[in-house]
Protein backbone atom coordinates (compact mmCIF):
# COMPACT_ATOMS: atom_id res chain seq x y z
CA UNK A 1 0.00 0.00 0.00
CA UNK A 2 1.30 3.49 -0.50
CA UNK A 3 -0.01 6.85 0.73
CA UNK A 4 -0.04 9.64 -0.98
CA UNK A 5 -0.88 13.32 -0.60
CA UNK A 6 -2.55 16.15 -3.09
CA UNK A 7 -1.99 19.31 -2.14
CA UNK A 8 -4.31 21.46 -4.41
CA UNK A 9 -6.40 18.57 -4.77
CA UNK A 10 -9.48 19.88 -6.11
CA UNK A 11 -7.89 22.20 -8.41
CA UNK A 12 -8.05 20.91 -12.31
CA UNK A 13 -4.64 18.64 -12.42
CA UNK A 14 -4.74 17.41 -9.09
CA UNK A 15 -8.12 16.24 -9.39
CA UNK A 16 -7.64 14.44 -11.98
CA UNK A 17 -4.17 12.74 -10.50
CA UNK A 18 -6.56 11.59 -7.77
CA UNK A 19 -9.05 10.04 -9.69
CA UNK A 20 -5.93 8.02 -11.43
CA UNK A 21 -4.68 7.16 -7.86
CA UNK A 22 -7.90 6.69 -6.80
CA UNK A 23 -8.84 3.38 -9.12
CA UNK A 24 -6.11 1.36 -7.19
CA UNK A 25 -7.76 0.72 -3.90
CA UNK A 26 -4.42 -0.35 -2.51
CA UNK A 27 -3.59 3.54 -1.90
CA UNK A 28 -4.23 5.65 0.56
CA UNK A 29 -5.01 8.82 -1.15
CA UNK A 30 -5.39 12.09 1.16
CA UNK A 31 -6.44 15.44 -0.65
CA UNK A 32 -5.80 19.06 0.88
CA UNK A 33 -7.37 22.23 -0.35
CA UNK A 34 -8.40 25.18 0.95
CA UNK A 35 -11.27 25.97 -2.15
CA UNK A 36 -10.03 29.15 -2.77
CA UNK A 37 -10.47 28.27 -6.60
CA UNK A 38 -10.43 23.85 -6.13
CA UNK A 39 -13.90 23.08 -6.12
CA UNK A 40 -15.10 20.11 -4.35
CA UNK A 41 -17.45 19.05 -7.78
CA UNK A 42 -14.29 17.78 -8.66
CA UNK A 43 -13.55 15.16 -5.79
CA UNK A 44 -17.38 14.26 -5.25
CA UNK A 45 -17.53 11.05 -7.54
CA UNK A 46 -13.75 9.75 -5.69
CA UNK A 47 -14.71 11.03 -2.10
CA UNK A 48 -18.42 9.65 -1.90
CA UNK A 49 -17.64 6.37 -3.95
CA UNK A 50 -14.01 5.44 -2.14
CA UNK A 51 -13.23 5.12 1.35
CA UNK A 52 -9.77 4.97 0.25
CA UNK A 53 -9.76 9.08 -0.46
CA UNK A 54 -9.76 11.61 2.72
CA UNK A 55 -10.40 15.49 2.21
CA UNK A 56 -9.00 17.89 4.56
CA UNK A 57 -9.56 21.66 3.75
CA UNK A 58 -6.89 23.35 4.68
CA UNK A 59 -4.23 26.10 4.08
CA UNK A 60 -0.54 24.67 2.80
CA UNK A 61 0.42 28.37 4.46
CA UNK A 62 -0.60 27.18 7.85
CA UNK A 63 2.03 25.78 10.07
CA UNK A 64 0.39 22.85 11.07
CA UNK A 65 0.33 21.22 7.46
CA UNK A 66 4.15 20.28 8.62
CA UNK A 67 2.74 18.68 12.02
CA UNK A 68 0.08 16.71 9.61
CA UNK A 69 2.66 15.49 7.55
CA UNK A 70 5.36 14.61 9.64
CA UNK A 71 2.74 12.29 11.36
CA UNK A 72 0.99 10.91 8.40
CA UNK A 73 4.56 9.41 6.98
CA UNK A 74 3.41 10.09 3.16
CA UNK A 75 5.09 7.91 0.63
CA UNK A 76 4.38 10.33 -2.35
CA UNK A 77 3.86 14.19 -2.27
CA UNK A 78 2.16 16.25 -5.39
CA UNK A 79 2.08 20.02 -4.72
CA UNK A 80 -0.58 21.67 -6.72
CA UNK A 81 -1.82 23.94 -4.42
CA UNK A 82 -1.60 27.76 -5.83
CA UNK A 83 -3.91 29.91 -8.08
CA UNK A 84 -3.02 29.10 -11.84
CA UNK A 85 -4.95 31.36 -13.79
CA UNK A 86 -4.33 34.95 -14.70
CA UNK A 87 -7.94 35.44 -13.67
CA UNK A 88 -7.27 34.18 -10.34
CA UNK A 89 -3.30 35.15 -9.49
CA UNK A 90 -4.44 38.40 -10.78
CA UNK A 91 -7.34 38.84 -8.04
CA UNK A 92 -5.40 36.99 -5.41
CA UNK A 93 -1.78 38.32 -6.13
CA UNK A 94 -0.73 37.96 -2.35
CA UNK A 95 -2.51 34.92 -1.36
CA UNK A 96 -0.76 33.56 -5.39
CA UNK A 97 2.76 34.30 -3.92
CA UNK A 98 3.00 33.50 -0.12
CA UNK A 99 1.23 30.00 -1.20
CA UNK A 100 4.09 28.85 -3.48
CA UNK A 101 6.69 30.64 -1.17
CA UNK A 102 5.32 29.40 2.72
CA UNK A 103 3.27 26.62 0.98
CA UNK A 104 6.77 24.53 -0.36
CA UNK A 105 8.80 26.26 2.61
CA UNK A 106 6.15 24.40 4.80
CA UNK A 107 6.59 20.68 2.93
CA UNK A 108 9.64 20.53 2.70
CA UNK A 109 10.75 21.44 6.67
CA UNK A 110 8.10 18.31 6.80
CA UNK A 111 10.10 15.62 4.47
CA UNK A 112 13.61 16.63 5.58
CA UNK A 113 15.04 13.78 6.75
CA UNK A 114 12.74 11.74 5.58
CA UNK A 115 12.53 9.04 2.36
CA UNK A 116 9.08 11.19 1.31
CA UNK A 117 8.92 12.30 -2.35
CA UNK A 118 7.43 15.47 -3.87
CA UNK A 119 6.66 16.37 -7.13
CA UNK A 120 6.70 19.80 -7.55
CA UNK A 121 4.05 21.59 -10.13
CA UNK A 122 6.19 24.34 -11.74
CA UNK A 123 5.62 26.40 -15.01
CA UNK A 124 6.06 27.42 -18.37
CA UNK A 125 5.45 31.12 -16.39
CA UNK A 126 8.73 30.63 -15.02
CA UNK A 127 10.68 31.71 -18.43
CA UNK A 128 8.31 34.60 -18.61
CA UNK A 129 8.13 36.44 -21.91
CA UNK A 130 10.87 34.35 -23.68
CA UNK A 131 13.38 35.30 -26.03
CA UNK A 132 14.50 31.38 -26.18
CA UNK A 133 12.11 29.24 -28.82
CA UNK A 134 11.82 26.41 -28.01
CA UNK A 135 12.08 26.75 -24.02
CA UNK A 136 15.16 24.72 -22.74
CA UNK A 137 14.94 23.86 -18.70
CA UNK A 138 18.61 25.70 -18.84
CA UNK A 139 16.96 28.65 -20.09
CA UNK A 140 16.77 31.65 -17.21
CA UNK A 141 13.77 32.90 -18.67
CA UNK A 142 12.57 37.17 -19.48
CA UNK A 143 10.46 37.52 -16.60
CA UNK A 144 8.98 40.60 -15.19
CA UNK A 145 9.59 40.66 -11.51
CA UNK A 146 7.65 43.75 -10.62
CA UNK A 147 4.82 43.14 -13.23
CA UNK A 148 1.05 42.38 -12.80
CA UNK A 149 2.08 38.31 -13.17
CA UNK A 150 5.37 38.49 -10.98
CA UNK A 151 3.19 37.14 -7.60
CA UNK A 152 2.71 33.79 -9.95
CA UNK A 153 5.74 33.76 -11.86
CA UNK A 154 8.31 34.79 -9.44
CA UNK A 155 6.57 32.83 -6.49
CA UNK A 156 7.28 29.65 -8.61
CA UNK A 157 10.77 30.68 -9.01
CA UNK A 158 11.29 31.32 -6.03
CA UNK A 159 9.64 27.97 -4.83
CA UNK A 160 12.15 26.34 -7.22
CA UNK A 161 15.13 28.10 -5.80
CA UNK A 162 14.29 27.03 -2.17
CA UNK A 163 13.43 23.20 -3.59
CA UNK A 164 17.34 23.34 -5.16
CA UNK A 165 18.92 24.69 -1.80
CA UNK A 166 16.98 21.89 0.38
CA UNK A 167 18.47 19.47 -2.28
CA UNK A 168 21.81 20.46 -2.11
CA UNK A 169 21.79 20.82 1.38
CA UNK A 170 19.66 18.03 2.94
CA UNK A 171 19.35 15.65 0.02
CA UNK A 172 15.38 15.93 -0.27
CA UNK A 173 13.88 13.74 -3.32
CA UNK A 174 11.62 16.81 -5.07
CA UNK A 175 11.01 16.13 -8.48
CA UNK A 176 9.63 19.53 -10.53
CA UNK A 177 8.52 19.66 -13.23
CA UNK A 178 7.38 23.09 -15.55
CA UNK A 179 3.92 22.35 -16.43
CA UNK A 180 2.80 23.96 -20.20
CA UNK A 181 -0.36 24.79 -20.91
CA UNK A 182 -2.79 21.85 -20.10
CA UNK A 183 -6.37 21.20 -20.76
CA UNK A 184 -9.08 18.83 -20.53
CA UNK A 185 -11.95 17.65 -17.93
CA UNK A 186 -12.38 19.51 -14.71
CA UNK A 187 -10.79 22.47 -15.63
CA UNK A 188 -13.05 25.34 -14.21
CA UNK A 189 -15.20 26.84 -16.96
CA UNK A 190 -14.97 30.01 -15.47
CA UNK A 191 -11.21 30.30 -14.60
CA UNK A 192 -10.24 32.59 -17.53
CA UNK A 193 -7.65 30.43 -19.11
CA UNK A 194 -7.99 30.11 -22.92
CA UNK A 195 -9.74 27.56 -23.71
CA UNK A 196 -12.17 27.11 -21.33
CA UNK A 197 -13.07 30.27 -22.50
CA UNK A 198 -13.28 29.37 -25.54
CA UNK A 199 -15.70 26.35 -25.64
CA UNK A 200 -18.17 27.67 -23.42
CA UNK A 201 -18.61 30.77 -25.35
CA UNK A 202 -18.79 29.07 -28.22
CA UNK A 203 -21.59 26.13 -27.04
CA UNK A 204 -23.53 29.29 -25.93
CA UNK A 205 -22.93 31.20 -29.04
CA UNK A 206 -21.60 34.21 -27.31
CA UNK A 207 -18.84 36.43 -29.09
CA UNK A 208 -15.28 34.08 -28.67
CA UNK A 209 -12.79 36.78 -26.91
CA UNK A 210 -9.41 37.11 -27.70
CA UNK A 211 -7.04 39.19 -25.37
CA UNK A 212 -4.35 40.93 -28.17
CA UNK A 213 -3.70 40.25 -31.77
CA UNK A 214 -4.07 36.24 -31.43
CA UNK A 215 -1.12 35.51 -32.72
CA UNK A 216 0.66 34.64 -29.79
CA UNK A 217 0.86 31.08 -29.54
CA UNK A 218 0.81 28.45 -26.49
CA UNK A 219 1.57 24.65 -26.97
CA UNK A 220 -1.45 22.99 -25.43
CA UNK A 221 -0.85 19.32 -23.45
CA UNK A 222 -4.19 17.17 -22.54
CA UNK A 223 -4.62 16.29 -19.21
CA UNK A 224 -4.06 12.41 -19.72
CA UNK A 225 -0.89 13.34 -20.76
CA UNK A 226 0.68 15.64 -18.50
CA UNK A 227 -1.00 13.49 -15.75
CA UNK A 228 0.85 10.43 -17.77
CA UNK A 229 4.25 12.17 -17.33
CA UNK A 230 3.55 12.94 -13.38
CA UNK A 231 3.34 9.12 -12.57
CA UNK A 232 6.46 8.27 -14.55
CA UNK A 233 8.52 11.09 -12.46
CA UNK A 234 7.21 9.94 -9.16
CA UNK A 235 8.00 5.90 -10.27
CA UNK A 236 11.63 7.14 -11.01
CA UNK A 237 13.98 5.05 -7.98
CA UNK A 238 16.33 7.63 -8.56
CA UNK A 239 16.20 11.36 -7.83
CA UNK A 240 15.99 13.81 -10.70
CA UNK A 241 18.26 17.22 -9.72
CA UNK A 242 16.95 19.32 -12.78
CA UNK A 243 13.36 20.67 -13.59
CA UNK A 244 11.78 18.74 -16.97
CA UNK A 245 9.63 20.50 -19.40
CA UNK A 246 6.01 18.95 -19.30
CA UNK A 247 3.78 20.24 -22.28
CA UNK A 248 3.17 19.73 -25.91
CA UNK A 249 5.95 21.03 -28.29
CA UNK A 250 3.43 21.96 -31.39
CA UNK A 251 3.53 25.18 -31.31
CA UNK A 252 -0.48 27.00 -32.05
CA UNK A 253 -1.67 30.81 -32.42
CA UNK A 254 -4.46 31.17 -29.83
CA UNK A 255 -6.47 32.48 -32.98
CA UNK A 256 -6.13 29.32 -34.83
CA UNK A 257 -7.42 27.28 -31.54
CA UNK A 258 -10.34 29.91 -31.19
CA UNK A 259 -11.47 29.14 -35.30
CA UNK A 260 -10.94 25.34 -34.25
CA UNK A 261 -13.41 25.33 -31.34
CA UNK A 262 -15.84 27.04 -33.66
CA UNK A 263 -15.47 24.45 -36.07
CA UNK A 264 -15.76 21.66 -33.64
CA UNK A 265 -18.74 23.34 -32.12
CA UNK A 266 -20.52 24.47 -34.89
CA UNK A 267 -20.93 27.77 -33.08
CA UNK A 268 -22.67 30.60 -34.50
CA UNK A 269 -20.11 32.82 -32.36
CA UNK A 270 -17.94 35.93 -33.74
CA UNK A 271 -14.44 36.28 -32.85
CA UNK A 272 -13.89 39.49 -31.02
CA UNK A 273 -10.57 40.89 -29.49
CA UNK A 274 -9.62 42.60 -27.20
CA UNK A 275 -7.33 44.56 -25.46
CA UNK A 276 -3.89 42.47 -24.71
CA UNK A 277 -3.01 41.83 -20.81
CA UNK A 278 -0.09 43.33 -19.03
CA UNK A 279 3.03 40.79 -19.75
CA UNK A 280 1.71 38.27 -21.63
CA UNK A 281 4.10 35.46 -23.31
CA UNK A 282 4.01 36.23 -26.74
CA UNK A 283 5.74 32.40 -27.87
CA UNK A 284 5.20 29.27 -25.89
CA UNK A 285 6.88 25.81 -27.05
CA UNK A 286 8.57 23.62 -24.88
CA UNK A 287 11.76 21.51 -25.52
CA UNK A 288 11.04 18.60 -24.28
CA UNK A 289 14.00 16.73 -25.08
CA UNK A 290 14.63 15.86 -21.13
CA UNK A 291 11.26 14.16 -20.53
CA UNK A 292 11.97 12.10 -23.40
CA UNK A 293 15.32 10.89 -22.69
CA UNK A 294 14.31 10.33 -18.79
CA UNK A 295 11.01 9.12 -18.60
CA UNK A 296 10.26 7.83 -21.78
CA UNK A 297 7.48 10.14 -22.44
CA UNK A 298 6.09 11.98 -24.90
CA UNK A 299 1.93 13.89 -25.78
CA UNK A 300 0.20 11.07 -27.44
CA UNK A 301 -3.37 13.23 -27.73
CA UNK A 302 -3.77 15.47 -30.53
CA UNK A 303 -4.91 19.21 -30.05
CA UNK A 304 -8.43 18.48 -31.86
CA UNK A 305 -8.96 14.99 -30.05
CA UNK A 306 -8.70 16.39 -26.95
CA UNK A 307 -10.84 19.64 -27.69
CA UNK A 308 -13.64 17.16 -28.63
CA UNK A 309 -13.50 15.59 -25.12
CA UNK A 310 -13.42 18.65 -24.03
CA UNK A 311 -16.72 19.90 -25.47
CA UNK A 312 -18.28 16.62 -24.46
CA UNK A 313 -17.24 17.25 -20.91
CA UNK A 314 -18.19 21.02 -21.31
CA UNK A 315 -22.00 20.58 -23.41
CA UNK A 316 -22.52 18.12 -19.63
CA UNK A 317 -22.38 20.85 -17.64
Amino acid sequence: MKKYLIMGGAGFIGSNLAYRYAQDKENEIYIIDNLSTGKMENLKEIVEKYKNVHFYKEDIRNSNIIKFIKDNKFDNIYNFACPASPKYYLKFPIDTWETSIIGISNILKAIKGTKTKLLQASTSEVYGDAKEIPQREEYWGHVNCNGVRACYDEGKRAAESLIFDYKRLYNVDVRVIRIFNTYGPRMDKNDGRIISNFINQAINNIDITIYGTGKQTRSFCYVDDTINAIIKIMDRKEHVDYPINIGNPIEISVKKVADIIKMLTKSKSDIVFCNAMNDEPQRRKPDITNAINLLGWKPKIELQEGLIKCIKYYNKK
